[in-house]
């Protein structure tokens, strides 16, 4: 079945970069929507970005547009998560997620539409 780790996460001040990892295996088809969600003590899990490694379209909440930038190495398996201009706000629990299936603009940001889950990386960001 399809397998996915995230890595990547860590501690760093606000204004700061990381760049999170989702590598990926077991997978049977071609295409999926692959998707980054992150949850916060106390809040729901909410989507931060998703590519659709069919044609590589992407998607991003709005909160998050014109930091954060979201690509794959396909020849690696891997799914990454490029986070710029990190703020306190964007402290979470960040779980890569992956379905086959279009990233339609109408349920990228469902947390049920995944069928697989990765065990998430930790991301702290101090002011």
């Amino acid at each position: 079945q399809v397998q996915l780790v995230e890595s990547g996460g860590g501690s760093v001040q606000a204004g700061g970069s990381l760049r999170l990892a989702c590598v990926g295996s077991g997978f049977t088809y071609h295409t999926y929507c692959m998707g980054w969600f992150r949850q916060a003590p106390g809040k729901e899990r909410e989507a931060v970005a998703a590519f659709y490694t069919g044609d590589d379209s992407t998607y991003y909440t709005d909160s998050v547009k014109g930091r954060f930038t979201i690509s794959q190495d396909n020849a690696k398996k891997t799914l990454y998560l490029q986070m710029n201009s990190l703020k306190p706000e964007d402290t979470a629990m960040y779980y890569c997620a992956a379905i086959r299936a279009i990233c339609r603009s109408t349920y990228w940001r469902n947390q049920y539409g995944y069928d697989f889950w990765g065990q998430g990386t930790q991301v702290t960001v101090s002011s």
